[in-house]
């Protein structure tokens, strides 16, 4: 049983992207995640699943009880049990993914007896189970690597003890050695799983693929701002999660220099659950800048392009962590100037040239954001060479090649065609 209402999303995206294979495949996907929900890890299983579809191939995903269904023609979503007492599980590690993770191994087991699979595709954490099943089931096993394991608990800040994290050092030193193939989301992680040796398949997929934007006209602009209550004044907008390592903090913080340069503006924020909300808002108020400020919940995947209309400069303040967040692709493709702080998060997408990159404090994010609000040259300069980094480096079609070139190099025993699927 979930909590889910149900998502039908456009699988389209641009024609050269689209290439069946020449063998479709069964696929045991599993995600330890509340899915779907708009936040990083699940958007990136949501666009592997798509991809995966237009490429020919069927997906059994196996997911958390949480979370909206998603409905695709050959996919189909198979839930764990909920245990007693947890209603929900929130960003990072818990004592609650341990019992949801236990659950969801059974139910893996469950479909194991039931269905033939050509290959099992694992995200985040379920990377052991995966390779636990390629050595007992002989399947071949596709690692997702979204982070790093043990340096979950430094970002989160929470079981970051020396036993903790050696352990999940050991676990994920088994999961690559029980991986025919690791994707790694960005080149520090690509870096960190080439140094330890690995002799599989590795390769580099970012999280480029989206939905393909919707129609918006001016008038729909103009309708939101006053519905917002923006008016007129510039505003500077933020999109994602409200996780401490995302530093919006910081950004608050800022907001007390920036509107002595320009006292009209705005902050729109979006994302983020009601709690994260009301404590950012208490952050300001206690600063004095809460009339800056708009602060707008989490919204369907396929809405947050209308917010990022919106901008004038688009902002992620990110404290620490080294995967490149979805976001950054995101911003890439909206055709505004971006102010980004400069760790390796970004800085490994982003340059000088494509974003305004300012150290981590509230004083030097004020600065950046200034400089690109008082200079519309500067900010259109940088706008137009972000979309062009979008454009050619991070395309639908790049991503969807990258992936079908991994999956052939896969030794495949099976084909679906010779056991009836």
């Amino acid at each position: 049983m979930s909590d889910h209402g149900t998502l039908s999303p456009e699988i389209e995206v641009g024609p050269s992207a689209r290439a069946t294979a020449p063998v479709p495949l069964s696929i045991l996907m599993v995600a330890p995640q509340p899915f779907f929900r708009p936040r990083g890890t699940p958007f990136s299983v949501l666009h592997r699943i798509r991809a995966l579809l237009l490429l020919g191939h069927r997906v059994d995903l196996v997911t958390y009880p949480f979370g909206e269904d998603v409905v695709y023609p050959g996919l189909e979503i198979f839930r764990s049990a909920r245990p007693a007492g947890v209603f929900d599980v929130r960003i990072g590690p818990s004592l609650a993914k341990i019992l949801l993770d236990a659950l969801l191994f059974a139910k893996v087991r469950e479909l194991l007896h039931e269905k033939p699979y050509d290959l099992i595709h694992t995200h985040e954490e379920a990377g052991v189970l995966g390779a636990w099943i390629s050595s007992r089931y002989r399947i071949p096993h596709v690692y997702d690597m979204h982070s790093s394991l043990p340096q979950q608990f430094e970002n989160f800040g929470r079981y970051n003890w020396r036993p903790v994290v050696g352990v999940f050092q050991q676990l994920e030193r088994y999961t690559l050695a029980g991986s025919q193939a690791v994707i790694t989301i960005c080149p520090a992680l690509y870096e960190h799983v080439a140094a330890t040796g690995y002799r599989g398949q590795l390769a580099l997929i970012e999280n480029s693929l989206d939905f393909q934007p919707p129609a918006i006209t001016e008038e729909e602009d103009a309708v939101l701002r006053v519905r917002l209550g923006l008016g007129g004044e510039p505003v500077v907008v933020y999109t994602g999660t409200i996780e401490l390592y995302q530093g919006l903090d910081l950004l608050v913080q800022s907001a007390q220099l920036v509107r002595q340069r320009i006292p009209n503006i705005r902050f729109l924020i979006v994302g983020g659950e009601p709690q994260q909300s009301a404590s950012l808002r208490r952050l300001a108020r206690k600063l004095g800048v809460e009339a800056h400020f708009v602060l707008v919940p989490a919204v369907p995947a396929t809405e947050v392009f209308r917010y990022q209309r919106l901008a004038d400069v688009l902002v992620t303040c990110r404290a620490r962590g080294t995967n490149t967040p979805l976001k950054i692709y995101q911003y890439l493709r909206a055709g505004k100037p971006i102010v980004a702080t400069r760790i390796r998060s970004h800085t490994q997408v982003l340059d000088p040239a494509t974003a305004e990159l300012v150290g981590l404090s509230a004083g030097e994010i004020a600065a950046g954001l200034i400089r690109v609000l008082e200079d519309p040259a500067y900010g259109r300069e940088l706008a137009r060479a972000s979309a062009r980094l979008g454009a050619e480096d991070y395309s639908d079609a790049a991503y969807i090649g990258r992936l079908r070139e991994l999956l052939a190099r896969l030794p495949i025993h099976r084909p679906v065609a010779d056991h009836g699927r």
